[in-house]
């Protein structure tokens, strides 16, 4: 399979589609699949536009539109994640991934799928560590705080992907692995950008969660963005490690000196066996003269007419069995655990044979539908041209029929659904899903009321208890006031994220359970160290 990778998009559609079109008529061979890195700006209108962490001045439509409205269809199938200059509130519709558009795929805050054989896996958004710890509390509109720790990476997507087992050929991210510039050739990436020197000594270039997932994953590829620069690192492996944590939540934590007899007494490979090895690749953003596009081939089954993309059962099998661990609040929360005392709750969520079964029996053909809708107006250039001189205000949440449908079947929750419910705000519906919800409801109208069965939309599949435990340390969540450029790349766009001041925070909605433990994780103080990029 010939796979073309894209660096930062920038919403140039248009022009990386053109540039596939180029290669394909120069080399006489086809692309199969095109794979974004994020900033991928699928703004489909004028209020989309609003939702994006950017300065007005570099607020601009670009050409997703055409592709959502239907004017254009993406010629290659498209898989992409989300970096930190986005439309969040349409991506946040989709938070397990789903059709952004005809033939162009999001992955959600984190995901896996498989494309003829060839399993992709990525996460979404970029590492702030004064947001890892939080839940996914944001909702548009956005504040001028939330705007931005919307598209924060997370412990819980981190911790879901730890718990994935065999082989993954490519994963995707918009940040840099911490410290992968030490496996490339660092002199002339600092000749390229010499201001990196500052924070490659502090230890602040590159994400710490990122690099502890190449490290339990160790996929054959892995392409970056984010930084606007083209770099290629080779980062060697070894077998004995991968898995060693157990798919323990914990981020990073020092090892005791059980999980060093583990290591000393773990089996040395053969030394004909060869060392896995990954194949990183960080790309530029879309410009002229720029090295924005690389095109890959990965052996994968044979392509019949169009790639066959497929849910990943190991991933729905994770989804569901750690759905318990969504949290949609704004303070700190713990994930379980291998060394948590005396809690016997479950840490390793690598899915078993019967959870296996179980979701196969739910998915039994896992073919990603092709469930696009449009729902909300398209951009018109006729009329709305002179958008950068008009008043335009940010959309209001809504939920997407295909995350509906998705949390439906898996019987998980929806984490946008669940912010909207724990502020006490109605849940928001798109007009189309309004029409499917009344004309279901009207054709199961029964004489009984009580034969109505399960609505369409389930809001939530367990109780809504949002009352987690908190750190034991008061000090460890004292935040300092702290400005950070999302985008060290280009000085141009380098944008100052600072703190706003936080609302009342409202009454949260609980439900009688059982007092839960406070519990001391050992991984708190790893993440708050570093916050200023």
């Amino acid at each position: 399979m010939k796979i073309a990778v894209e660096g930062c998009a920038h919403g140039e559609l248009e022009r990386i589609y053109d540039t596939i079109a180029g290669i394909e008529k120069e080399s006489g061979t086809k692309i199969d699949l095109l794979l974004c890195c994020g900033d991928f700006q699928s703004t489909r209108n004028l209020e989309d536009l609003q939702t994006m962490a950017v300065p007005k001045k570099y607020l601009d439509i670009c050409t997703f539109y055409k592709y959502y409205s239907g004017e254009r269809v993406a010629p290659v199938l498209t898989i992409f994640i989300g970096g930190n200059h986005e439309a969040s509130n349409y991506l946040q519709e989709l938070p397990y991934g789903g059709w952004v558009a005809p033939n162009i795929y999001y992955l959600g805050y984190a995901g896996v799928v498989n494309v003829n054989g060839v399993r992709i896996a990525g996460i979404s958004g970029i590492f702030k560590g004064h947001d890892f710890l939080r839940g996914h509390h944001e909702f548009p509109p956005y504040s001028e705080a939330t705007c931005r720790s919307v598209y924060h990476v997370r412990q819980l997507e981190v911790f879901r992907l730890k718990q994935l087992s065999g082989r993954v050929d490519v994963f995707l991210s918009h940040d840099w692995p911490a410290g992968i510039y030490e496996y490339g050739n660092k002199a002339q990436l600092l000749r390229r950008k010499p201001f990196f020197a500052a924070d490659m000594e502090s230890g602040q270039l590159g994400s710490r969660p990122l690099e502890e997932l190449l490290k339990a994953i160790q996929p054959a590829y892995w392409f970056a963005a984010h930084l606007h620069c083209k770099f290629a690192a080779l980062v060697p492996h070894n077998p004995c490690q991968k898995r060693q944590d157990d798919g323990a939540a914990s981020s990073s934590s020092s090892s005791s000196s059980e999980d060093e007899d583990e290591e000393k007494a773990a089996p040395t490979p053969p030394p004909s066996k060869p060392v896995p090895v990954t194949k990183f690749l960080a790309l530029d953003k879309c410009l002229p003269r720029r090295g924005f596009l690389q095109v890959v081939e990965i052996p994968s089954d044979p392509i019949e007419g169009n790639p066959r993309l497929q849910y990943d059962p190991e991933w729905l099998a994770i989804l569901h069995s750690t759905n318990h661990l969504i949290s949609v609040k704004e303070n700190y929360y713990y994930l379980p655990g291998k060394k948590a005392g005396a809690i016997t709750e479950r840490f390793n969520f690598t899915p078993t044979e019967e959870e296996l079964e179980a979701v196969t029996t739910k998915f039994q053909n896992l073919q990603v539908p092709e469930n696009f809708e449009r729902t909300v107006p398209a951009y018109d250039p006729e009329e709305q041209s002179n958008y950068k001189n008009m008043a335009v205000g940010q959309p209001k949440a809504q939920l997407n029929p295909q995350s509906n449908t998705f949390c439906a079947a898996l019987g998980i929750d929806d984490p946008l659904c669940l912010a909207m419910l724990a502020n006490g705000k109605d849940l928001p519906v798109a007009e189309a899903t309004v029409q499917q919800l009344s004309k279901s409801y009207e054709e199961k109208m029964p004489q009984e009321e009580e034969d109505l069965g399960e609505p369409l939309i389930t809001p939530t599949k367990r109780k809504l208890n949002l009352s987690l435990p908190a750190p034991t340390s008061r000090e460890a969540i004292d935040l300092p006031d702290e400005t950070a450029a999302e985008d060290e790349g280009e000085e141009e766009e380098a944008e100052v994220e600072t703190e706003a001041p936080k609302e009342e925070e409202p009454a949260a909605v609980t439900a009688s359970t059982p007092s839960l433990k406070k519990l001391k994780r050992r991984n708190q103080n790893i993440y708050q160290a570093d916050e200023e990029e």
